[in-house]
Formats: C-alpha cells, sequence, structure tokens
C-alpha cells in the first residue's frame, strides 16, 4: 500500500520534475535577468534563461503527455490533463526561478548550496499550480516533500558524475 502510494505521486509529479531538470541539459545562454543586478548581486544569475524556462516547461509538458498514453498500462496511477501538466511543468520553473531570486538575495553563488531551498522549491510551485486544477491528496504531498530532496540530490549527483552540472548539489 504505501509503495503504490509512493509510485502515485511520483506518477503525479513527474512532469514537474522533468521539468526542473531540463534546462540542466539545455544550457541556455540568454539569462532572465539580461545581466542585471538587484543591489550588489544579480537579479537571477545566468543560470536561469530563456531557454531553460521555455525547455524545461516545454519538455515537462512532453513528458507528462506520454504519461496521458501510458495511462492504459498504468492503471493505478493518477490521470493527467493537459491544464495540469502544464500547471506542473511552469509550476516548476517559476518555483526554481523564485528559488534562484531568494538566493540571489541572500547573497548565495550560483552553484552553492541552500538545503530544503533548492530541493523543494520547485515542488512547493508545481503543487500550488496543480492544487487550482485538482484536488491534491495531502498523502501524496506528504509523500513528494519527503522523497523529493533525497531524489533531487541523487538526480544532481548523477548529473554532476556525467560532466552535466560543476557541482554536486
Amino acid at each position: 500500500m504505501v509503495w503504490l502510494l509512493v509510485l502515485q505521486s511520483l506518477w503525479l509529479i513527474f512532469p514537474a520534475y522533468v521539468a526542473n531538470a531540463s534546462p540542466v541539459v539545455i544550457r541556455g545562454k540568454a539569462p532572465l535577468d539580461f545581466g542585471k543586478k538587484l543591489g550588489k548581486y544579480r537579479v537571477l544569475g545566468d543560470g536561469k534563461t530563456f531557454e531553460g524556462t521555455i525547455g524545461g516547461i516545454a519538455f515537462g509538458t512532453l513528458a507528462g503527455v506520454v504519461q496521458i498514453y501510458a495511462l492504459e498500462f498504468f492503471p493505478n496511477m493518477p490521470e493527467h490533463s493537459t491544464l495540469l501538466i502544464m500547471a506542473l511543468s511552469t509550476g516548476a520553473i517559476i518555483g526554481d526561478i523564485i528559488g534562484a531570486f531568494i538566493k540571489r538575495r541572500l547573497g548565495i553563488a550560483r552553484g552553492e548550496p541552500a538545503i530544503i531551498l533548492d530541493q523543494l522549491d520547485f515542488l512547493i510551485m508545481a503543487l500550488l499550480f496543480a492544487s487550482f486544477i485538482v484536488n491534491l491528496d495531502v498523502s501524496m504531498v506528504i509523500v513528494l516533500v519527503i522523497i523529493t530532496p533525497v531524489m533531487h540530490m541523487a538526480t544532481n549527483i548523477f548529473a554532476y558524475l556525467a560532466k552535466m552540472k560543476k557541482t554536486p548539489w
């Protein structure tokens, strides 16, 4: 029963996970903040780009569309609508951008860790956006808040070892 809840939770959030991970692979060049500063720090930094933002939302949405068609093979998983998929993907990217903004305001440089913020910013915003479309199961939200930091750290270590990221966090 617990494993089914974990799998259903991961199925639900999968578009957001893909959206959040995609910008690392895309490696955009055009920064969202146009290189501008707010005070003595960049607004967002070079890590938040137009290409990563658009690509992250697009890849997250694509992943969710695949889930819609794959649902017949996974009958116990939550159904996705196009609107839910877009909300999860967009929410994840916006959450990550907000996290970068907060880190810059705290004087934390790009690539430096901000424990909890780095792991949950995208998740919280994805779930918030999704909550306007579907009623979220509280137990699924709890599962995601517990397992997402672990999964986020593991995927970041993998991306670092694959030389996709300069730091393992």
